[in-house]
């Protein structure tokens, strides 16, 4: 494992410094500068970004809205200023030798977000107006509004996505997007893949929300620009650029399930970041930092948990320089250290217990990233980044000693890219390796149940689960091309996928895949527009992060495999949209209507197939004959009437459904509901005061239950060598929050005290399975009861 990481980071060295030496001669050394005041209604505005196109040149406005900077070269430039909430202004500057150039904006506020500068469509900068597709954003202010801890829990305030816990033991959560799972949609940091499928087990669960300037969400197959996996879609996130002096630091106490049927407890956590920026603006560097520690819940008094014990500890930093106005290294480093633990005996070593399902994570990504500006609007870009895991797990009950686990794993991602705009053109072309290495092993231990003669015991060695590596090889390219009120987009990539398992052989896989699509956007007048798009996308046949997770109680062990003779998935994705945005007297209102259709071609299954011998239940992940369907509408509603109330509220009706028959005899997907929703309100009555409600519906789904608690009436389903079991239908859900805010200062330091409740009316699963037998998969529903909360906030940015 050593030799591997060695190996990726001399690989990623390579790129850098050959993007260093290939680059042009550096022009003559600048001695332009530039001053000026950032307005908004006649106020500073602090903290908004100023920009010279096609230059790496910026800086950040101050307390009093001022900026100022050097080092620009003579000649004509766009210089823009832009800020969260604001619409972008642009002044044409003639910069001369020795002479400052004094310019001020003032601008407009951007209700709808309409203006707000996107990457993920089609990996360039561009207004959120202009992409060819629909990217929603979540904003650090949503994730604070909605009190989400960590990003996962922020992700089910947009259309189309919704944020489940899958085990009762462990907490393993992931994110359904247009009513595909987890697997289907593609990780990005900074628009890289190296969110690696170790990590995604717990994945979105494990990074604070500290980190993050935004998240973007992309649905819709997005294979042709980010290869595999991106079949739902994408979700992408971009990371704090340094650009002012800030501090920002956030202290909270959760009490979980107050008032419910089992004892409340504690969940405190500590969020932190900062940035600093060198006096001559070429420099600097952001530091985010995350601590929580979280005690289990057990909702229904049996000795056992429904919600797990986590400690997380995250440290990060990302760095920037500018060589000169045209060239820029950027440098990111985070390391993760997270524990968790669920079941039962939480002081006692994993295999006393009656129950535990533990994993202990150690994830360590460094990235680095070589930017050239070429001309008036070009720029080419080389790309590494690194993700190196390792985490120890046991899943094990009554009081096994052959459940200890160790799993190593290492991703890379080495790429160069090269974007340019043309008049009315613009294109995006490069060229990308992706690896993934994991290596999957239990631990050996003594067998007590073979003595030697000698009065020792036989000793069983570590058995190797999983040893595969994976490569992919990849080109992509997207034109666009306006032509008057249309805008068209094709894009496509050709990857080259090889798979070797290591250990087995018989895993060994390869192929050649080409991902198109097409989009169209059309402003059918100024406050309509219309996109239509297809794409297609797949998912290699490969272990993947959830295959990595073990269900485990008294009476049922689960594990996962892949068949044999398991082929890719193939998706054909079809996307149609209204995105209307217009201003009614004093409100200014937006809604979207998006709907959607994915055919996916040998779809991937899983079916248990049960063993008596060992007793030991395995899902087996096979392609289905007949393909499935998943079809819907999201919605989305924006809307407000002036700077104090502002309203965004999103519902999604949709089905989702194999060919054939897959669990117990059911084709539809399980656990996906058809219908579900998100609002979010803000009040502000006084500039001081800010009041929210939040909330999330989560319709009537299908589940499995295979544990022995069966109501009246019901008869367990047996079909084959499956486990037998039966299907419910679960009721629906309301999770209300509310909660305020309030600005102050105690001693001249800016602070905000906040307090609030999550899921005031404890809409929450009230049917647990318990005890040593239970099924810790019969779990639905909102991830967490009625949560009383209360933090302070310590920062120079709010209330500016």
């Amino acid at each position: 494992m050593k030799y591997r990481i060695t190996k990726a980071l001399l690989l990623l060295s390579l790129f850098i410094v050959s993007g260093l030496v290939m680059a042009q001669t550096p022009p003559p050394e600048p001695m332009c500068s530039i001053q000026g005041v950032i307005t908004s209604e006649g106020n500073p505005l602090p903290f908004a970004t100023i920009t010279i196109n096609n230059t790496t040149l910026g800086a950040a406005s101050d307390i009093q809205g001022e900026f100022g900077f050097g080092y620009i070269p003579e000649g004509e430039f766009i210089v823009k200023a832009q800020a969260m909430g604001y619409k972008p202004s642009e002044q044409l500057v003639t910069f001369k030798n020795g002479v400052v150039s004094n310019i001020d904006f003032e601008l407009e506020t951007d209700v709808l977000g309409l203006e707000q500068v996107v990457v993920t469509a089609d990996r360039n900068e561009k207004k959120r107006k202009d992409a060819s597709t629909i990217v929603n954003t979540l904003t650090p202010k949503l994730l604070e509004n909605t009190q989400a801890i960590s990003i996962a829990e922020g992700l089910n305030y947009v259309p189309g996505l919704r944020l489940e816990n899958n085990c009762q033991n462990c907490g393993f959560t992931q994110v359904r997007m247009n009513g595909l799972d987890g697997a289907h949609s593609q990780v990005l940091i900074n628009n890289r893949a190296v969110f690696s499928n170790l990590a995604g087990v717990y994945g979105l669960e494990l990074i604070p929300s500290s980190m993050i300037e935004r998240i973007e969400v992309v649905r819709g197959g997005g294979s042709a620009l980010y290869g595999s996996n991106a079949v739902a879609g994408t979700i992408n996130l971009i990371t704090k650029d340094p650009m002012s002096n800030s501090y920002d630091l956030t202290t909270q106490y959760n009490s979980v399930g107050l008032g419910g049927d089992g004892q409340a407890q504690g969940d405190y956590s500590v969020n932190m970041n900062t940035t600093i920026v060198s006096d001559d603006k070429r420099t600097g560097l952001a530091l985010y930092g995350f601590y929580r520690d979280k005690d289990p819940y057990d909702a229904n008094d049996d000795g056992f948990s429904e919600i797990a014990q986590i400690e997380n500890l995250t440290m990060g930093a990302r760095l920037y320089h500018r060589i000169d106005y045209r060239n820029k290294v950027t440098l990111d480093f985070m390391r993760i250290n997270e524990e968790r633990r669920g079941g039962n005996m939480f002081d006692s070593p994993h295999h006393e217990a009656d129950i535990s399902e533990a994993v202990d994570h150690k994830i360590t990504t460094v990235a680095a990233t070589y930017e050239r500006f070429i001309g008036t609007g070009s720029m080419w870009s080389v790309y590494g980044s690194t993700q190196n895991v390792d985490r120890a797990s046991y899943y094990g009950a009554e009081q096994s000693l052959q459940d200890y686990g160790q799993t190593d794993g290492l991703t890379y991602n080495v790429g160069t890219q090269f974007k340019t705009d043309f008049g009315k053109n613009s294109l995006v072309t490069g060229i990308e390796l992706v690896h993934d290495d994991m290596f999957d092993q239990k631990l050996g231990y003594p067998d007590y149940s073979n003595p030697l003669p000698d009065g020792g015991f036989e000793h069983v060695p570590n058995t190797t689960i999983t040893d595969q590596n994976k490569n992919v090889y990849g080109v992509f390219a997207q034109y666009d091309r306006q032509i008057g009120p249309v805008k068209a987009s094709l894009g496509g990539r050709f990857d080259r996928y090889e798979i070797t398992d290591l250990d087995h052989k018989e895993g060994n896989n390869d192929g050649n895949v080409f991902s198109p699509r097409v989009n169209l956007l059309w402003d059918v007048m100024p406050a309509l527009q219309w996109r239509v798009s297809y794409s297609q996308g797949y998912r290699a046949p490969q272990v993947f992060d959830e295959d990595l997770h073990i269900e485990t109680s008294g009476s049922r062990k689960v594990v996962y495999a892949n068949d044999p003779n398991l082929k890719q998935e193939t998706s054909h994705s079809y996307m149609t949209s209204f995105d209307f945005n217009h201003r009614f007297g004093v409100w200014n209102v937006g809604l979207l209507v998006e709907g959607f259709y994915t055919n996916l071609d040998d779809a991937f299954s899983k079916s248990p197939e049960f063993d008596e011998e060992t007793g030991i239940t395995t899902y087996v992940r096979s392609n289905t004959e007949d393909g499935a369907v998943v079809k819907g509408v999201n919605l989305e509603l924006t809307a407000t009437p002036n700077e104090k109330i502002y309203l965004r509220a999103g519902y999604t009706t949709q089905s989702s459904e194999y060919g054939e028959a897959v669990e117990l005899g059911e084709s539809d997907f399980l656990r996906t509901p058809n219908d579900y929703g998100f609002f979010s309100l803000d009040y502000n009555p006084t500039s001081k005061l800010t009041l929210i409600a939040s909330g999330t519906y989560t319709g009537k789904m299908k589940i499995a239950y295979y544990g022995s608690e069966l109501l009246p009436g019901e008869t367990p389903i047996v079909i084959g060598d499956e486990d037998p079991g039966v299907i419910r239908t679960t009721p629906t859900f309301f999770d209300l929050g509310l909660k305020a805010e309030y600005d102050l200062k105690i001693g001249g330091l800016p602070i905000k005290a906040f307090a609030g409740v999550k899921n005031i009316f404890n809409s929450y699963q009230d049917d647990f399975d318990s005890g040593i037998d239970r099924d810790p998969a019969y779990v639905y529903g909102p991830t967490n009861p009625r949560t009383i909360y209360a933090g302070l906030k310590l920062s120079n940015v709010f209330g500016h």
